[in-house]
């Protein structure tokens, strides 16, 4: 059975990244089973370099092959914000509740037909041989309010297009089918496999 590390702290993030992985050949390892290894600043200026960042430094940390992501949610009206800085977008301590608030706040007034926004997820793999990327995207809204307990981040806020529910208020499930994390881990589990095979 091959060892993957998945390259972040963010203990939601990895269940959502573990789930869309599952797999009996894949073991999949928290970063936080090796606490040599590094935070990671996020100093690139595109998701994709984020993204590579992190994997390789948990590669250089474990020695074994590393998966990371990095995803924006990239609203219209905000002319692409918060983009890159989405975790970050009401500060460097903000909580999820505090990213959604200040993106509802600049949202504030803005009729519906101009919240069109769209999420990223870029994830990229390190080993010691080659670094790959792949990519999801999923276009929506942005609510005026939050909806659903589930999910993390701004899945409350955000409606995708070919659905009635926020990601707040799918299952892991019905956001793994459609999600950005959903469709650029499972392209990247084909690569894995065909990769170690």
């Amino acid at each position: 059975m091959m060892q993957i590390v998945i390259a972040t702290r963010n203990d939601d993030k990895y269940k959502e990244i573990r789930d869309i992985l599952l797999d009996k050949e894949i073991e999949v390892l928290p970063l936080k089973d090796f606490p040599d290894a590094p935070e990671v600043e996020e100093t690139g200026a595109t998701l994709d370099e984020n993204a590579l960042l992190k994997a390789k430094s948990a590669y250089e940390a474990t020695g074994l092959p590393s998966l990371a992501d990095d995803t924006g949610l990239m609203v219209d009206e905000l002319k692409g914000a918060p983009g890159v800085m989405s975790a970050r977008f009401a500060g460097e301590n903000a909580t999820y509740g505090d990213n959604c608030s200040l993106l509802l706040s600049k949202l504030n007034g803005v009729q519906a037909e101009k919240r069109s926004a769209k999420f990223i997820c870029i994830a990229a793999l390190v080993d010691a041989s080659e670094s790959i990327i792949t990519r999801g995207e999923v276009r929506g809204v942005i609510l005026t309010e939050p909806r659903g307990e589930n999910g993390f981040g701004y899945d409350p806020i955000f409606l995708p297009d070919q659905s009635e529910l926020s990601f707040g208020e799918m299952t892991t499930e019905e956001k793994k089918l459609i999600g950005h994390r959903g469709k650029a881990f499972s392209e990247m589990l084909g690569k894995i496999k065909d990769m170690y095979r």
